[in-house]
């Protein structure tokens, strides 16, 4: 038989039985059929039948049945190779600058397991992993993602400059998407990239907070009126900033917070500025801002730096309670309302001298920023404080309770055998005796 004989018997061999394919699966080899082996043609129907099985191939049920298999893991799998690839990407420290109202919160801090209290954390968290920026079991362990705020504000406190440090991935968009996903009272507003061992609460230098309140807070007890028609007058606004003044310098906080005793350490804090600026008013109420700066504070300091300041003014208080508040002695310090206290700023100063213009990092200074966080406090942090103050009225009730305070009778007692107890000419100084 000729060559070209070969090649056609060979052609209409493949058109009868498939195409050659090595190897399908463990055995299954292609061979011609046997001569002895060569069974009787089928029916008509049937032929056109193996016909088009033919042309797909002999072995197609097991070619199909293979690939449809491969096709439906490779669909079942995607999913997960997604999130497997998303886990593999590297993740990136940087820092988050927030503004948030703090009304109906309690605090900045995450209360892993409670549910109860609801803090800004939990939502800010929840915003994270919806937007795809970290894995759901970093919002189930903090820890993986090396959270760390740079204050924990307290129940009720707002802030207009927060910071916070975290390990995400850098997806694209990634302010919008996570501030898709927040209330509009909480929002990020920017986002630097830091060094892989920035720790917000520790390289951070110091922070300055302000205190909203009405003005008429400072109304003398005796004097004036005690209500929304008083107006701070420019001697009252110079002695508050003298009774501030005070704070200014390292002292003694142990009275200013339940947290310390009058011989720990840490409870002595220094404290760089404070001042009480011009009054403005809204709504028809006159408010004043007290702003204060320190490296730290401890829960409740600021509140009671405020209140104590107050209830002086008031006249409740001799000002003497200023001096004997960092002695050893227990000095009951009144608490003003966590309502008007906002988280104004935190500085990280030693941390730009070293990275903020080594051509990799940018300094952590947010002047970009200043115009959204300014047009923060205006829609959200102001509108918060007068509203409430005059439905709610935090200030006036807290107002009425500074009666109940024995300022001096109370350091007399915690005083104890031995130790030095004020002159009765110290009761009396300032302008009233305290009740």
């Amino acid at each position: 038989m000729g060559v070209r004989s070969l090649r056609a018997a060979a052609r209409a061999l493949r058109r009868a039985c498939g195409p050659w394919t090595p190897r399908l699966g463990p055995r299954l080899l292609w061979s011609p059929p046997m001569a002895g082996n060569v069974k009787a043609p089928a029916p008509v129907g049937a032929g056109q039948e193996q016909d088009r099985k033919a042309r797909s191939g002999w072995q197609g049920g097991a070619r199909t049945w293979e690939e449809t298999e491969q096709q439906a893991k490779k669909l079942k799998s995607s999913g997960a190779e997604f999130g497997e690839q998303r886990r593999k990407l590297p993740k990136r420290k940087i820092v988050l600058l927030m503004a948030y109202s703090g009304k109906g919160y309690h605090g900045m801090q995450r209360n892993v397991g409670s549910s109860q209290f609801k803090t800004i954390e939990d939502d800010l968290v929840s915003a994270l992993v919806r937007s795809g920026c970290i894995p759901e079991n970093h919002g189930e362990d903090m820890r993986k993602m090396s959270f760390q705020r740079c204050a924990r504000t307290d129940k009720g406190v707002s802030a207009a400059g927060q910071v916070v440090s975290l390990k995400v991935w850098l997806i694209d968009d990634i302010l919008e998407k996570i501030n898709s996903h927040l209330p509009s009272h909480i929002r990020i507003l920017g986002l630097k990239r830091v060094t892989g061992g920035f720790n917000s609460k520790n390289k951070c230098d110091a922070r300055t907070y302000f205190y909203m309140l009405p003005t008429f807070a400072f109304a003398h007890k005796d004097r004036d009126v005690q209500d929304e028609t008083y107006r701070l007058s420019a001697e009252t606004l110079q002695r508050v900033n003298r009774l501030l003044a005070c704070y200014k310098g390292t002292h003694n906080f142990h009275n200013f917070t339940s947290q310390k005793g009058p011989r720990e350490p840490s409870a002595q804090r220094y404290v760089l500025h404070v001042c009480c600026e011009e009054p403005f008013v809204r709504e028809g109420m006159e408010f004043a801002l007290i702003k204060v700066k320190g490296q730290s504070f401890m829960t409740h300091q600021i509140r009671k730096m405020v209140g104590l300041v107050v209830a002086i003014v008031k006249g409740y208080a001799p000002e003497s309670a200023l001096e004997r508040s960092w002695g050893e002695a227990k000095v009951d310090v009144p608490k003003a309302p966590g309502l008007g206290l906002v988280l104004e700023r935190v500085h990280f100063e030693r941390y730009n001298q070293r990275f903020g213009n080594d051509g990799l990092h940018e300094p952590l200074d947010w002047a970009r920023e200043e115009a959204e966080v300014a047009a923060f406090k205006e829609q959200h942090i102001y509108p918060t404080i007068v509203s409430t103050e005059r439905h709610e009225r935090s200030m006036a009730q807290w107002l009425s309770t500074l009666p109940v305070h024995d300022f001096s009778a109370t350091a007399h007692a915690a005083a104890g055998p031995g130790a030095e107890v004020p002159s009765p000419l110290e009761g009396s100084e300032g302008d009233g005796d305290s009740d």
